[in-house]
């Protein structure tokens, strides 16, 4: 493996130390640096690195922005986040972005060489000390959407929707909750109509995907 860098650090001494770094590793051939977004971007229009090493605080336009144009102009150069920064919403935009990789500048040597070899592989790495706040917020994300998806039913019309999904007929349903079939009916038909659905195989099939026995009234 032989990966072109690109180091992008407003800070010359941490482009120095970088470079150094990268030095003593056969692997790495540090092909040019920048102090800025815009010149970031010249220097990967011009040399094409395999990756761009990019902080998040830069002059004028972000490193995020940059990261953004480059990963859309030059969908071939992979761009790892280097930063102080760990504020989740740095990291997601980040992410949004097109990084391939987050890494605090808290790393130490040997776990920024092994993260810049996986991109450099084509993979995706996040620092460990800011993994964990990924998985929540998609777990977040998750059950935000699952209580999205039955936020137009009424809690009669939920159990219904759980009955169904064990498989029970209207009127296995009514006789379950003290119902006349016909009021159960309705309840199906508005459920199905309320979350554009057309079977009740399609209900019982949304009602899994979307655990609606989690979403069931307590009381």
């Amino acid at each position: 493996m032989n990966l072109r860098i690109l180091l992008v650090d407003d800070h010359e001494v941490v482009r120095l130390g970088l470079k150094a770094l990268l030095s003593r590793y056969n692997q790495f051939q540090v092909v040019a640096e920048a102090g800025s977004a815009n010149e970031a971007l010249q220097q990967v229009e011009r040399y094409e690195p395999d990756v761009v090493v990019m902080d998040i605080r830069l002059p004028g336009k972000s490193g995020i922005e940059a990261t953004r144009e480059i990963t859309t102009k030059f969908p071939h150069t992979k761009v790892v986040v280097l930063t102080s920064f760990a504020e989740d919403e740095l990291l997601f935009d980040a992410i949004s972005a097109g990084a391939s990789g987050y890494v605090l500048k808290q790393i130490g040597s040997n776990e920024l060489i092994r993260a810049l070899e996986t991109i450099g592989r084509g993979d995706s790495l996040l620092d460990p000390a800011v993994t964990q706040r990924v998985f929540d917020r998609v777990r977040e994300a998750s059950r935000k959407a699952e209580d999205e998806s039955f936020a137009n039913l009424t809690d009669r019309e939920l159990h219904v929707m759980a009955l169904i999904a064990e498989g029970k007929t209207n009127k296995e349903i009514a006789n379950d909750i003290f119902l006349s079939e016909k009021t159960v009916r309705n309840y199906v038909s508005s459920l199905l109509s309320k979350l554009h659905l057309s079977t009740r195989a399609e209900a019982a099939a949304y009602a899994v995907k979307h655990n609606v026995f989690d979403h069931l009234p307590t009381d």
